[in-house]
C-alpha cells in the first residue's frame, strides 16, 4: 500500500475509533482475534476501545491454553488523539513458564517504568510507542496505526524498551472458502526477537500476524474470517523471512569458493585416529578432497585459504533437538559451529518453505533433517497432525515421508495403538521414530512399540517410574538412541535469583529482547533443591547410558539460543564422559544414528566440507567448543561474529 493510501487508511481508522464524543460505556471498536499455536487454535484474544473526553483506551483480554496449561495476559494502552500512549500496562503469562508484569506512564516528556518490583525514571524518547514482552495483537495493531500515521517511520523507539523496525514486504492474495482476499504483508523487528510478520487488509486493520511466543514456539492471530488461510500465511511468511534474512546478511554472506583450504591448524578427525598436527585440509565444490599434514598436502592456487596456525579443526557440530521456529536460528546455529540440525517437531508448511530455501541457497542456515510430529487428541495435545486411531497415525507417516520428512516425532498423548501403526508404518517407509514417551505408557512400553529415539532423559530413570538398569538393558537390546538435553533441564532447574551466566556464558551475549522471557525459566526457591538432586540424578544416568553403549546424541531443545549446545557438551564431560566422547554425541553418532556418516560426521576424503575452526584444543578443555573462529560449509567460509551481529547478539 503507497504512502498516502496508509495515511487514509489511518485517518480513517481514527474516524473509527470514534474519537467525537460517545458515552463511557460504548466502545469505539471491538474485536476478536483467534489465537493459534503450531497452527492449532487454542484460544483468543478479545479487545475494546473505548474513548473519553481527549483519550482513549484499549483494553485486552487475551488467553489460551497451551497443553493444558492456561496462559492469561491483561493489557491497556490509554492513549490521546494523536495514538500517544499515556499509560500502559501488560500483566499475566505471555507462555507456559514465562510471566511479565510491567507499567510505562509518560508525562510531559518522561517516562515512569516499572517492571516487576523495580522502577525508574527516563527521558521518553521522540515518537515513542509503548509495547512489551511479546505483545497481544490488539497492541499491534494499535503500534501499526501508530507509525502509519508518523509518516511510516523506518523504526520507532519502544518503552519499556527497544526499538522497532517495520519494513513493507509487498502484497499477498489468500484464498478463504473460494474467496479472494488481499492483504499487504509488512516485516516488524524488534518487539520479539527477530521478526514477525504482519498482514494489514485493505482498511488498513490488522488481519494476521505470524510470530513467536517466549517459549520460541510458534503463535499466530488472525481475524476469525480468516482462520482458515493461517496455513498460507505460515508459509508465506517462512519464504519470506527466509528472503529478508538473505537480504539482511547479504553483506555478511561470503561468496562460494571452488576451493578452500584451512591451513596449519590440528585435524580433530573424530574417527578414533589421533589429532593431526599442523595439518591441512582441502574442500573442492563442498567436498574434503584432501587432509593430512601440511607437507603432504597441495593447496590449490584458487583456494580460499584459512590460516589457522594454533588452532583445531574438526567436522561441523549437530544440534540434534532443534525447534527452527523462526528464520534468525539459521545464522545462529551457524555462528555456534553447528552446520546440521534435526528439527523435531515443527509446522510443516513453514519448515519445509525454512528446508527448501536453505537447501535452494535462497536462506542462511544449517543443514535440516526433519522428524515430522504426530500428536494424539485431547486438550493436551499439540499442533494439527493428531492421530487418534492407527489409520489416522498411518496417514500422518505416509504425508511426512511424501514431504520428504527423515523421521516421525511423537508427541505425548499418542496412544499405544496407534504408536505401534506409527512406528511400523514409518519403517516400513524406511524412516526411524524418535520422540517423547506418551503420557499413558513408560519407555519399556514406548520401545518395545518401535520408539526407535527417546527424546529428553526425564522418561528413564526412576522419577518416571522405571528401574533404570532395567531400562538401560531394553535400550542396549533395541539399539535405541538418548537425545538427554540436560542444558535444557540446568536452565530449568536454576533457582530463579540465580543469574543464568554463572553456569552459560553466552546469556551475557544475547539479544536485549530475550533477556526477559528466558529469565523467566526456573524453579522458585522453595522447589530448587529437589529440581537440582533430578538434574544430578539426570547427569548421573547419562553416564550410565554411555558407559553401558547407548548411543548418546547432543540436543537443546531451545534454550539460550546458540550456546546451549556448547553447555550440553560441557555437562557431559561434567557427568563423566571423556572430552572425545561428548564432542562425538554432537558430530560422529548423529551422523550415524541418522544414517549420514557416509557424508558427514568426520573429516575425510570426500565427505562434505562442514566443518569449524577453533581458537583452542576442545580434547583439553571442552569449553573450547565456543571460541569458533571459522564455520565453512557448502565452500563458504563464515566468521561467526557477522553471523551473531546480524540477529542482534554479540559475538
Amino acid at each position: 500500500m503507497k504512502r498516502a493510501a496508509l495515511l487514509v487508511a489511518a485517518a480513517s481508522a481514527f474516524v473509527y475509533l470514534g474519537l467525537h464524543a460517545r458515552a463511557a460505556d460504548d466502545p469505539a471498536e471491538t474485536g476478536v482475534f483467534a489465537l493459534f499455536k503450531f497452527e492449532q487454535e487454542i484460544g483468543e484474544e478479545r479487545y475494546d476501545i473505548r474513548t473519553s473526553g481527549g483519550s482513549s483506551t484499549l483494553t485486552s483480554r487475551f488467553s489460551f491454553t497451551d497443553r493444558g496449561t492456561p496462559v492469561p495476559l491483561d493489557t491497556t494502552l490509554q492513549f490521546d488523539r494523536d495514538l500517544v500512549p499515556l499509560h500502559f500496562t501488560i500483566h499475566g503469562d505471555v507462555a507456559r513458564i514465562s510471566k511479565i508484569d510491567a507499567e510505562v506512564t509518560l508525562t510531559d516528556g518522561t517516562a515512569a517504568i516499572r517492571e516487576g518490583a523495580a522502577t525508574r525514571s527516563e527521558p521518553a524518547p521522540a515518537g515513542a510507542f509503548t509495547l512489551a514482552g511479546y505483545a497481544p495483537p490488539s497492541l499491534q495493531m494499535t503500534f501499526m496505526r501508530f507509525w502509519a500515521a508518523r509518516g511510516r517511520p523506518k523504526s520507532v523507539p519502544l518503552l519499556p524498551h527497544g526499538t522497532a523496525r517495520v519494513e513493507p514486504r509487498g502484497r499477498d492474495d489468500v484464498s478463504v472458502d473460494g474467496r479472494r482476499i488481499v492483504l499487504d504483508r509488512y516485516s516488524v523487528d524488534g518487539v520479539v526477537w527477530g521478526h514477525e510478520t504482519l498482514w494489514l487488509d485493505t482498511d488498513g486493520r490488522l488481519a494476521a500476524l505470524v510470530s513467536q511466543d517466549a517459549e520460541f514456539d510458534h503463535f499466530e492471530a488472525s481475524r476469525p474470517e480468516l482462520k482458515p488461510a493461517i496455513p498460507q500465511l505460515v508459509a508465506r511468511a517462512a519464504s519470506d523471512g527466509m528472503a529478508a534474512m538473505a537480504e539482511t546478511a547479504a553483506a555478511e554472506i561470503p561468496a562460494a569458493s571452488p576451493a578452500v583450504a584451512i591451513v596449519g591448524a590440528t585435524i580433530l578427525e573424530m574417527t578414533g585416529a589421533k589429532p593431526v598436527p599442523n595439518g591441512t585440509v582441502v574442500i573442492r565444490e563442498g567436498r574434503i578432497s584432501a587432509v593430512g599434514p601440511s607437507s603432504r598436502v597441495t593447496v590449490p592456487a584458487q583456494a580460499v585459504v584459512v590460516r589457522a596456525a594454533g588452532k583445531t579443526v574438526m567436522p561441523g557440530l549437530w544440534d540434534m533437538h532443534a525447534h527452527f521456529e523462526q528464520v534468525e536460528w539459521g545464522p545462529i546455529y551457524l555462528a555456534a559451529g553447528v552446520t546440521t540440525v534435526r528439527d523435531v517437531g515443527n509446522e510443516l508448511e513453514f519448515i519445509t518453505a525454512v528446508r527448501d530455501a536453505v537447501a535452494a541457497g535462497k536462506g542462511l542456515g544449517p543443514r535440516m533433517l526433519l522428524a515430522g510430529v504426530i500428536d494424539g487428541p485431547g486438550p493436551r495435545g499439540l499442533g494439527l497432525a493428531r492421530a487418534a486411531t492407527p489409520d489416522e497415525g498411518r496417514r500422518w507417516v505416509d504425508r511426512y515421508h511424501d514431504t520428504g520428512f527423515d523421521q516421525i516425532k511423537i508427541y505425548s498423548s499418542v496412544t499405544l495403538d496407534v504408536l505401534r501403526a506409527i512406528t511400523a508404518e514409518a519403517h516400513k517407509l524406511g524412516m526411524t521414530v524418535t520422540g517423547h514417551v506418551p503420557n499413558s505408557m513408560n519407555v519399556l512400553t514406548a520401545i518395545d512399540a518401535g520408539l526407535d529415539q527417546v527424546n529428553h532423559a526425564e522418561y528413564l530413570g526412576e522419577a518416571a517410574g522405571v528401574d533404570p538398569q532395567t531400562v538401560i538393558a531394553a535400550l542396549k537390546r533395541h539399539g535405541t538412541v538418548v537425545d538427554p538435553t540436560l542444558s535444557l533441564y540446568e536452565l530449568l532447574a536454576r533457582r530463579l535469583d540465580q543469574p543464568i551466566d554463572s553456569f552459560e556464558p553466552g546469556f551475557r551475549k544475547i539479544a536485549p529482547e530475550l533477556e526477559a522471557p528466558l529469565s523467566g525459566f526456573g524453579t522458585p526457591a522453595g522447589m530448587a533443591a529437589r529440581s537440582r538432586a533430578q538434574l544430578n540424578d539426570s547427569l548421573a544416568l547419562v553416564n550410565r547410558l554411555h558407559r553401558a553403549g547407548v548411543p548418546i546424541v547432543a540436543g537443546t531443545d531451545q534454550s539460550v539460543p546458540g550456546h546451549s549446545l556448547h553447555r550440553e557438551l560441557e555437562l557431559y564431560v561434567q557427568a563423566g564422559f571423556a572430552p572425545f566422547d561428548a564432542l562425538a554425541a554432537a558430530t560422529v553418532v548423529p551422523a550415524r544414528v541418522m544414517k549420514k556418516i557416509a557424508d558427514s560426521g568426520t573429516i575425510e576424503k570426500g565427505k562434505r566440507g562442514d566443518l569449524i575452526v577453533l581458537d583452542g584444543d576442545p580434547l583439553s578443555d571442552v569449553r573450547n567448543t565456543r571460541r569458533i573462529y571459522r564455520v565453512i560449509t557448502n565452500g563458504r567460509v563464515f566468521d561467526p561474529a557477522s553471523l551473531w551481529r546480524s540477529v542482534g547478539f554479540q559475538p
